[in-house]
Order: structure tokens, then sequence, then C-alpha cells
């Protein structure tokens, strides 16, 4: 029954073969691009988040302003509005103090526009956990002689880790689903060299899969990741 599949199986796997160095490349570019653009999200998110719970009129209103646009306005618009407004931003810049002319590349500015969207998605998570920690373990540790760094980073963070994880990890699922958009702006990701050897091989639906397959073999390992970040901060949490 399925015989008739098998020169079609045996030329994709041919394709497939033929073209994996170029989707190592792809996969490792988009694996690049989700976990810098993640660390640059947890930044502004944290940021955004504080900015959002402190006491300075001016702060609160800026975090609200931040999440509000990010959250209205589609993603790849925003994708194409940051990569060609930075650039045209910085050329008037050079310019007008005389300076060489700096492009940005694609890459960077597909981590920054990435990180500053999903900023304001971890900004509310972050928001969410902080509230939920209990007042008093800042002033305890307050008491106990600590820093207010230190008190953030030994007492808050941890407790704070176990309310905020269940949604950065939804937040982190998208995100890395997201990095597909950068295609737009001229990076050779998953998805781009997918479509790329698809076409060249005339095995476009074959490829296409494959990069699927490959998202969601991401997906799960994060999925996995998840729940052992999961276990242990709610294991610390009890101590």
């Amino acid at each position: 029954m399925f015989e008739p599949l098998l020169p079609v199986a045996a030329h994709f796997m041919t394709s497939l073969l033929g073209y994996g160095p170029l989707l190592l490349q792809g996969i490792w570019l988009t694996l690049k691009l989700a976990l810098l653009s993640l660390l640059l999200g947890l930044v502004f998110g944290l940021i955004g988040a504080c900015a959002k719970l402190s006491r300075v009129w001016g702060w609160r209103f800026s975090a609200q302003l931040y999440t509000t646009l990010i959250r209205g306005v589609p993603d790849l618009l925003l994708m194409l509005l940051i990569f060609y407004g930075l650039q045209t931003g910085l050329s008037r810049l050079t310019n007008a103090l005389e300076w060489a002319y700096i492009e940005i590349d694609p890459f960077s500015a597909g981590v920054i526009t990435l990180g500053f969207v999903y900023g304001a998605y971890f900004t509310e998570t972050f928001r969410g956990a902080l509230l939920a920690v209990p007042g008093g373990q800042a002033n305890a540790a307050k008491a106990l002689g600590l820093t207010p760094w230190q008190g953030f980073v030994y007492v808050v963070f941890p407790q704070m880790m176990r309310f905020a994880l269940p949604g950065l990890g939804n937040n982190w699922m998208v995100l890395l689903k997201a990095t597909a958009l950068v295609s737009i702006i001229g990076l050779a990701d998953l998805v781009k060299v997918a479509q790329m050897a698809g076409k060249g091989s005339q095995q476009l639906l074959g490829f296409l899969l494959f990069a699927a397959l490959i998202y969601l073999l991401l997906s799960s390992v994060s999925n996995a990741l998840l729940r052992w970040l999961e276990r242990r901060y709610s294991s610390e949490s009890r101590l």
C-alpha cells in the first residue's frame, strides 16, 4: 500500500541530507535568537514590573504605556517598525554628529525586537508574581541585616519565581515560535531555510513538516526543563 510513496520518501531523505548543514545553521540561529531574546525580555520584564509597582507616578505611567502599546500592536508590525525605525533613527543621528554610518544587522534587530516585545508580557508575569510574595518577606530580610539587593536575590526572588514560572513558560513557548518572524528582515532562521530548501528541491511540504517537527521537539525539551524548574523552586519554597 505504501510502495508508491517509497520513491518520494527516498527523494526527500536525499534532499534532507543534502541541505543538512544549512538546516543545522537555521536551527542554531533560531536557538540563539530565542535565548538572547529571552534574556533581554527578562531584563525588560523585571524593570517593567518594578516600575509598575513603584511609588513614582512617572515610572508607573511609562510601564503602563509600554505594556499597553506592545499588547495592542501585532508582533509582525513591531518587527518592521523597530528594524526600520532603529536604522532610520541611527542614520539620522550619525549624520547629525558626522559619524561614520552604522548599520544594524538583522540578527541584532531581531533580538532587540523580540526582547522588547516579550518584555511587556514578562512585565505582567513578574508584577503578578511579586504581588503574590508576602510583603513581610522583604521586611524579614531587612531585619536579618540583608541589603535590599541581597533580600531580593536570596529571599524575594526564589519565592517570586515559584509564582512566575508558569507564566514565563507560556511566554517562552510563544517567543520560541515567534522567532519565525525574523525571516521577513532577511535572517536565515529555521523557517526561512526550510522554505529555501523546499523550493530548491521541490519538496516544500516535506521541509515545512520537518521544520514543524523541530519546533515540536524544542517545545517538548522546554516543557521538560520548565517542569524541573517548577519542582526545584517549589521545593526551595518549602524549606
